[in-house]
């Protein structure tokens, strides 16, 4: 799992909104919702690191469930951005887009994971 899918993507993820973040700061001088955006958005990936390195399938779970909520959040910030014309639609739809593709992704895994576990358990 150390190459996944997910790791790559949340990685670009946080690279995109560390840009993003600073170029709202630079360009819009908006310093709120950016940094609580820019804490979101980075601790997706933090969390699936922590995922992949986690010490049972529950914590794998967790970890991952952790994500998913971040990037939730990162959405939710994302919204906001938009809705107050900090960002226009055609800058909020691109990494809005990416967002929701990692929260899939991160979902797909959790849903398979539980799957799992259950199955294992049983």
């Amino acid at each position: 799992m150390s190459d996944s899918i997910v790791k790559t993507k949340s990685f670009e993820l946080a690279v995109r909104g560390v840009n993003f973040y600073k170029w709202l700061v630079a360009e819009r001088k908006e310093f709120v919702m950016s940094k609580q955006f820019l804490r979101s958005v980075t601790s997706i990936g933090a969390n699936v690191r922590e995922a992949i390195n986690a010490q049972s399938k529950a914590d794998f779970i967790h970890k991952l469930s952790i994500s998913q909520k971040e990037c939730d959040e990162s959405m939710y910030w994302l919204e906001l951005l938009k809705e107050t014309d900090y960002i226009s639609k055609t800058e909020f739809d691109s990494i809005h887009k990416q967002c929701n593709e990692v929260m899939k992704i991160i979902r797909s895994i959790i849903i398979t994971s539980k799957n799992k576990l259950i199955t294992h358990n049983s």
